[in-house]
């Protein structure tokens, strides 16, 4: 238990201390949750769910290409017949671009995901303009030719980032549904699709990380997921094909 000094002017001092204190840390819990809200930004539209009459759901699939796992990804949603979208960074589509091609070939979505898949708070305009618009040259070399909306790396947005979009009227796109981000349901296919069923309603974005070596369990869970999603009455489409039920 804290004592405090004999002095009043030293009481005081300590007080104030730990009223600073308790001050900086709880705008820092603010502030973080703000840049990481899935339903607000301060600037621009803002989609982590699209209200639909239908059962309508996008499957999302962030980060690389990696050639660890996305074959055996795209050989998954061929076989299922289901069209995802791919949030894909500029520096592994760089290193990748035979694989990016493929997901292009394949007909699904590929949106950006950033360059460097740093985190976009508090960086300037141009550092904005350069991560985005590096990846978005890369996603066209593809050959991709759809809308290409935007997902934050780490899912942070603040300020520049925002801005940037909304005065490009670019999308900023969330998810409400997100199974493999955490460790105990991730451990096993079966915990995904069922955190997955569960929580997944008409107009969700689902979002999975399936393409590194370290995900084989998301993987293994997306055949699984689509059957027992269809079982429940759902169709898959893409985020741009959602958006345009708005």
């Amino acid at each position: 238990m804290r004592v405090l000094p004999a002095s009043p002017r030293a009481r005081k001092l300590v007080v104030l201390g730990l009223i600073v204190t308790t001050v900086l840390a709880a705008s820092a819990y603010g502030l973080n949750v703000l840049v990481s809200a899935r339903t607000f930004q301060f600037f621009g539209g803002l989609t982590h769910r699209v209200e639909v009459p239908d059962k309508l759901v996008a499957l999302t699939f962030d980060d690389g290409p990696d050639p660890a796992g996305t074959g055996e990804l795209l050989e998954t949603l061929a076989t299922a017949a289901v069209p995802a979208t791919f949030y894909l960074t500029g520096r592994e589509l760089e290193r990748q671009p035979g694989l990016g091609a493929r997901i292009a070939q394949a007909g699904h979505e590929i949106g950006n995901h950033s360059y460097s898949h740093e985190r976009m708070v508090f960086v300037t305009p141009r550092t904005v303009a350069d991560e985005v618009e590096r990846t978005d040259t890369l996603i066209r070399r593809t050959g991709y030719r759809g809308e290409i909306t935007f997902r934050p790396p780490n899912g942070k947005k603040f300020l520049a980032l925002p801005h940037y979009l909304s005065q490009r009227q670019r999308q900023t796109i969330m998810w409400d549904v997100e199974p493999d981000s955490y460790a105990e349901v991730a451990a096993s296919p079966s915990g995904i699709v069922e955190h997955a069923a569960e929580h997944t309603r008409p107009g969700s974005i689902i979002l999975l990380h399936a393409m590194y070596q370290s995900r084989t369990t998301s993987r293994q869970a997306v055949a699984p997921l689509v059957q027992r999603l269809r079982g429940l009455g759902y169709r898959f489409v893409t985020v741009s094909e959602l958006l345009a039920r708005e």
